[in-house]
């Protein structure tokens, strides 16, 4: 019965195994979802999308294949399926406000708008553009689409404006979240949550539930016992990129560091502007009086730390590969040499570039960094981190 909705999941990308397509079908077998739309696409999602990236793309299977639902007349469900009045009394409760139901009771209680749809399904004769009492859109009716009443049922829309009938479909909540989008701060953290290795460390703050039953049993009374919270031991260094051609991309990058900062305990960050020379900052306020030696840098943080630089790597080739290349000060050794014993220090590195990938190879400095991280180099996008996250976690 669901083939074609196992198939338009493979077609939309949704990479479900055939394991995952049979516990979705034990599942309804069992009755999880009886009656109820709602239950039987978070049902679905639940045992066949395995990676939030895949959630938009399932959003987008789900509604193909079950397109039209809305559209079926309700008598005819009725009458079809002979839905039982305590399933659509729960159905109800469910999705309306104290308040909407209260009025909805001022009507007559939810069987009346029930009894009062049925009516109007076999009265109406063709379509109803306003007003207040037909079946149509653009009105006040509790029955129709495009329009607005607190206790409507919500017939022939593609989606809902007010967010208020009985039934909502389509609400497509993690669209942002598909692999090849630009990213935000939720996003990026999707991504960073492959560079984990969980420790625990800290106060005892965190309650063991094993230990706890095992103590009350052996002691005879409640024995409540805690531990320390896991947190993710993953050392970090970041190197950011600012100012000149990264300007266009400060946003994303402020997202990045939130995101980062957020997800590792253990994290420290310096800013250089182009390439990495023998001094960098914490401040770009005070990036001229309160440099920090690069040399200093690497002498500090041990090679069991992840290194990412954050940058587009568009500069002159000069900046790279010349003494005194630098555009804004006289650099006494290329960047190249800096770059290189960044990475000798820190074997686990990787280079994020905001620059989409394709106008990559028409950047000369793009190229020789590149070269220089030996291909460590990822573009911004959620495919992107996670590709490059994933072999920096190896």
């Amino acid at each position: 019965m669901f083939v074609p909705f196992f198939d338009t999941l493979r077609k939309t990308g949704v990479p479900v195994s055939l394991r995952e397509y049979l516990s979705f079908l034990e599942a309804v077998r069992a009755g999880l979802a009886t009656y109820d739309p709602e239950a039987f696409y978070y049902l679905a999602r639940s045992a066949m999308v395995k990676d939030e990236r895949h959630i938009d793309r399932f959003d987008r299977a789900f509604a193909e294949t079950f397109k039209g639902l809305e559209a079926i007349r309700l008598d005819q469900v009725l009458e079809a399926l002979e839905l039982p009045e305590d399933w659509l009394t729960k159905m109800a409760e469910k999705h309306l406000s104290e308040e909407e139901k209260a009025e909805i009771e001022a009507l007559g209680g939810f069987e009346k708008l029930i009894e009062t749809l049925k009516e109007r399904l076999k009265e109406q004769q063709g379509r109803h553009q306003g007003g207040s009492k037909w079946i149509g859109t653009a009105g006040t009716s509790p029955f129709g689409a495009y329009g607005y009443n607190p206790e409507g049922i919500r017939i022939g829309q593609s989606e809902s404006r007010h967010q208020r009938a009985v039934k909502v479909w389509d609400k497509r909540e993690f669209r942002n979240l598909d692999d090849s989008v630009e990213l935000g701060t939720r996003n990026i953290k999707v991504a960073l949550k492959r560079l984990r290795r969980w420790a625990r460390d800290g106060a005892l703050d965190e309650l063991d539930l094993d230990g706890t039953i095992r103590a009350t049993a052996e002691h005879g009374y409640l024995d409540v016992q805690t531990r320390p919270e896991r947190r993710n031991a993953v050392k970090v260094i970041l190197f950011l990129d600012v100012g000149g051609s990264m300007d266009p991309h400060v946003k994303v990058v402020e997202e990045l560091f939130s995101a980062a900062r957020a997800e590792f305990k253990h994290l420290e960050h310096y800013y250089f502007h182009n390439c990495l020379y023998e001094g960098v900052w914490k401040d770009n306020r005070r990036r001229w009086d309160a440099v920090t030696p690069t040399h200093e840098v690497l002498n500090t943080y041990g090679s069991d730390y992840k290194c990412i630089f954050v940058g587009d790597a568009s500069m002159s080739p000069y900046e790279i590969a010349f003494a005194g290349g630098a555009n804004e000060h006289w650099n006494e050794e290329p960047g190249q040499v800096w770059l290189e014993g960044a990475r000798a220090q820190w074997p686990h590195h990787l280079w994020i570039n905001p620059t989409p990938e394709k106008y990559w190879q028409y950047t000369q400095s793009i190229q020789m960094i590149r070269e220089i991280f030996e291909g460590a180099m990822v573009p911004m996008t959620l495919e992107g981190i996670s590709r490059g996250i994933k072999d920096l976690a190896k």
